[in-house]
């Protein structure tokens, strides 16, 4: 098999923010006080999917380039402004310290907080999925309150 890379990190890192971007429009347009009070099925409420996707991000990013693990896990409710004022804070936080990672990096094996074996990359991918998944939820969400979300391809 070729070492040869996929998809460079920039792009990757690229990709991953066009991801946070329509995340970012996706709380915008969210009704606050439904944030933190609206679920289907019992699932968890959106406002509770956003702040555990910023336990996530930049500590992976952090943890990578680093090595240290710790994380704020915050999970009390918040105003929608104050949650995106920590959204954008991540995203410069992952800006500065994505271009940290050597390339080498990617491909070592890590225990991302104290628990989550894999390669750096894969963890990297899985808060990607992740992220997707949950902002999955707040579209269905969104759309059962009668709110048209931002087009997904738009990011």
């Amino acid at each position: 098999m070729s070492d040869t890379a996929a998809v460079t990190a920039e792009a990757l890192l690229e990709h991953w923010q066009g991801h946070r971007r329509l995340t970012r429009r996706l709380i915008e347009a969210y009704p606050e006080d439904q944030l933190f009070t609206y679920s289907i099925g019992g699932m968890r409420t959106f406002g509770e999917l956003v702040l555990e996707l910023l336990t996530m991000a930049a500590p992976m990013a952090r943890g990578v380039v680093t090595g240290d693990w710790t994380t704020s896990w915050d999970r009390e409710q918040k105003p929608k402004e104050e949650i995106l004022r920590m959204w954008d804070q991540s995203t410069e936080e992952l800006n500065t310290l994505w271009p940290r990672i050597p390339a080498e990096r990617f491909q070592e094996e890590l225990v991302a907080f104290g628990q989550y074996p894999g390669r750096a990359s894969d963890l990297i991918l899985y808060v990607i999925d992740n992220e997707i998944h949950h902002r999955g939820q707040g579209y269905v969400y969104l759309r059962s309150l009668g709110v048209e979300p931002p087009p997904f391809y738009e990011r």
